[in-house]
């Protein structure tokens, strides 16, 4: 599958979580191929300010796998991780992050950019727009 593909799978988790009320962003753990983690953030869920969907998904893609590191698995999240998301993919040793759209506020590029493991690979922009607008029109409905 494509990158495209992933983050398609990536936007329904995304999906999942507005119709649940939390901010909607998805994240799906890739391995060989194979989709190891589909999870959305449940911070209002769990009452939790560390239930991003990042978070969930390592801690779901470390149980399938059995260990605490994610060489060889990449990450598809909806919209660029913040320094605490970015920070704990770095300690996964995940080999490659792929997101949708930017976080100008709190995205790690603009405050942790140094923060991920060196050997990670980082693409930006699939399906941007799509991510841009989910988020958009999430906050313009609570905004009403």
């Amino acid at each position: 599958m494509s990158d495209e593909e992933y983050m398609r799978k990536a936007l329904a988790e995304a999906e999942h979580a507005a119709n649940e009320d939390e901010i909607p962003i998805g994240a799906i753990v890739t391995c060989r191929g194979r989709i190891i983690a589909r999870t959305h953030n449940l911070t209002e869920t769990l009452n939790d300010v560390t239930a991003h969907a990042e978070m969930q998904a390592i801690t779901a893609a470390a149980n399938a796998l059995g260990g605490k590191y994610l060489q060889g698995c990449t990450i598809y999240v909806t919209v660029e991780p913040c320094p605490m998301c970015a920070g704990a993919l770095g300690w996964s040793q995940i080999s490659r992050i792929v997101y949708g759209t930017k976080d100008e506020k709190r995205g790690y590029s603009t405050y942790a950019p140094k923060v991920l493991h060196p050997k990670t690979e980082v693409t930006d922009g699939i399906l941007e727009e799509e991510c841009r607008e989910l988020m958009q029109t999430f906050f313009q409905n609570k905004r009403k």
